[in-house]
């Protein structure tokens, strides 16, 4: 009890002496950005109570100033994403399509690459390049690399070059994926122990190798479909090794990662975190004006100003997004993948994802396992 009435004492003078600066900066009329980079131990401060209070302190004087309400939203909006983003471990439901070891000596050369999978790279000899649409990055030995799913890219290689690689693919879960919500360094510097991860999978799955290092050998539907039921038919001993190494490798591009600011609007942001954690439930637009407290038409409004689409075409944009993945990786029939996506009504859901994706989800499924 005395030890927690110390630690409270020493808040509380903490608290104490940063008012008294606080103050001392305002009467030099300060911007609030230029008083917290003035203050002692920003970091430690940032987004927690002690925040809170200078802020609410700074809010009373700077309101009647009329100033920094830009910079208000901003932050607030911020501090709304960096607490509300937290996504459980359990969501993050990676399966593994391939994994293997490539040499190459220029002849790694593919152009406007884009996969249902995520590409991760451990380099261990040589150089190349990868280039996306916003920038090109060079490849060196002792850094992992990830390609997000969907993301087109092309590969530059004009000598010896040779890494690991691993292709993982998200699992149908209740939320939207995990690249929905976070924005990932392409580069960051390799574990000590990565390379172990990398050969130890190697040697437990060498089936797992893609049959060719040419996208168009193994990047297409029936492959996809090949790949994933491999997986699938692996005891549950070997699939949980391959999620632990799977997390790991993740979890190096996942401490660099940073929340995605959809918008700037904190009411905004509100409906989109509910609809990205409700995605599989029934979601209607009067409960997303309800999490905004707004009025309908002003929310639909608001969503379409700072999305660029409706609120509704937004959600049964990504249900569709969902659906496609299940009848690509699932045996569910059409009735169930639409309830699983909170479809009461199954011929609407037929009806909308002919209207989204130009085909019915039976002549999808047809389609992509021909």
């Amino acid at each position: 009890m005395q030890i927690n009435d110390k630690i409270r004492q020493r808040h509380f003078t903490k608290l104490q002496d940063d008012r008294t600066k606080l103050a001392i900066l305002l009467q030099k009329r300060h911007s609030f950005p230029k008083v917290f980079l003035k203050l002692k131990n920003i970091n430690f401060i940032l987004f927690n109570h002690h925040f809170i209070s200078l802020f609410s302190h700074y809010i009373i004087v700077s309101l009647q100033r009329k100033t920094d309400n830009r910079f208000f939203t901003t932050l607030l909006t911020t501090h709304y994403y960096h607490t509300t983003m937290q996504l459980p471990i359990e969501s993050l439901n990676l399966l593994m399509l391939n994994v293997g070891m490539a040499n190459h000596n220029a002849d790694w050369n593919w152009k406007d690459v884009s996969s249902p999978f995520t590409r991760i790279y451990l380099v261990t000899g040589g150089s190349a390049k990868i280039r996306l649409r916003e920038q090109t990055v060079s490849l060196s030995p002792g850094h992992l690399y990830i390609i997000p799913a969907h993301t087109i890219h092309s590969y530059e290689c004009d000598g010896p070059f040779s890494h690991y690689y691993l292709h993982v693919y998200e699992g149908f879960k209740n939320e939207t994926d995990v690249f929905d919500n976070y924005s990932f360094p392409t580069e960051v510097d390799a574990g000590e122990g990565d390379r172990l991860l990398f050969e130890e999978m190697c040697r437990m799955h060498p089936g797992s190798r893609l049959p060719d290092s040419n996208p168009k050998t193994y990047d297409n539907t029936a492959k996809f479909t090949d790949f994933v039921n491999s997986y699938k038919a692996l005891p549950l001993s070997a699939k949980m090794r391959i999620r632990g190494a799977t997390l790991i490798l993740f979890s190096r591009f996942m401490e660099h990662a940073k929340p995605k600011v959809w918008t700037s609007d904190p009411r905004l942001a509100k409906v989109l975190s509910h609809i990205h954690a409700n995605i599989c439930n029934d979601i209607s637009i009067d409960s997303l004006a309800t999490v905004a407290c707004v009025s309908k038409p002003y929310l639909i409004r608001l969503f379409k100003q700072e999305v660029g689409t409706p609120p509704l075409q937004y959600i049964n944009r990504k249900k569709i997004e969902k659906a496609q993945l299940l009848l690509l990786t699932e045996e569910k029939p059409v009735m169930e993948v639409a309830y699983a996506l909170g479809f009461s009504d199954h011929s609407y859901f037929i009806r909308l994802f002919r209207k989204i994706t130009g085909t019915t989800p039976q002549a999808y499924r047809q389609q992509i396992r021909q």
